[in-house]
């Protein structure tokens, strides 16, 4: 029997569209409601520096209101740890974050900051928190983020989903392999395994058969799903997609 996958919501570019004209709306909160009821096992909102999609008043009523986990994305910085510290929420993942960048564009480097990095987690989990760490299928930032209590790693898999879209199919399998061989040495670890960044309805369904990973997060490409057939239905089909490729009927023909 394979184990349940979870899927996070991730509701930062209802914000973006939001705060594209100044006003309240859409409102992710809202968004975050419709995800609960289509099946979303918790809402991942990354509260930047630069504040550009979520903001502090998103994730005051968020933590308020739902009724499903909170994963809170953020960086290694003071600010960002005052206010996890403040409302302690399930999770955290600490994330790169660079002022000129898009999106989050690769793993955190763990192996080169262990020792800063073990002292700003150890308060964020002595309130609680899960703490989770963003990083490439690497084994050596794996194992760097074991050595510094890290409970969770998320593997970013937006190498995989670019080369995937651009057809380089050489590639795509290459960084499947390297997410496929690392998810069982964090596991072998004893780290929850998650994964996310770029996941499609096209190439969702060989990392949701990974057996090792426990949570796929997925927002950009839902958000935009929602332009064309509705938040709901979106997020639906993701959740069947997912469920199907959990199956071992699908792993054992992949």
């Amino acid at each position: 029997m394979s184990i349940p996958l979870r899927l996070g919501v991730n509701i930062d570019h209802v914000a973006t569209v939001r705060n594209a004209r100044g006003g309240e709306y859409p409102d992710p909160l809202r968004a975050a409601k419709i995800a609960e009821e289509a099946g979303a096992n918790g809402i991942t909102a990354h509260l930047r520096e630069d504040r550009r999609h979520i903001s502090d008043c998103d994730i005051d009523r968020l933590m308020e209101v739902l009724t499903v986990p909170l994963n809170f994305e953020m960086a290694a910085t003071q600010e960002m740890q005052d206010i996890a510290l403040r409302h302690k929420p399930h999770a955290v993942c600490i994330v790169p974050e660079k002022r000129e960048e898009k999106t989050t564009e690769g793993g955190l480097e763990v192996a080169r900051e262990e020792n800063r990095l073990a002292h700003f987690i150890a308060p964020l989990r002595d309130v609680g928190c899960r703490v989770s760490i963003f990083i490439a299928a690497d084994k050596r930032q794996i194992e760097a983020a074991h050595r510094i209590g890290a409970e969770v790693i998320e593997l970013h898999t937006g190498a995989y989903c670019d080369a995937h879209a651009e057809g380089r199919i050489e590639d795509r399998d290459r960084e499947y392999v390297a997410l496929r061989e690392m998810s069982q040495f964090a596991h072998s670890l004893g780290l929850e395994v998650h994964a996310g960044h770029g996941l499609t309805y096209d190439c969702v369904q060989p990392v949701a058969a990974l057996p090792e990973v426990m949570e796929l997060n997925i927002g950009h490409f839902l958000i935009g799903e929602a332009i064309f057939m509705g938040l709901d239905p979106a997020i639906r089909h993701m959740r069947e997609l997912m469920d199907i490729a959990r199956g071992a009927e699908y792993r054992s023909a992949i």
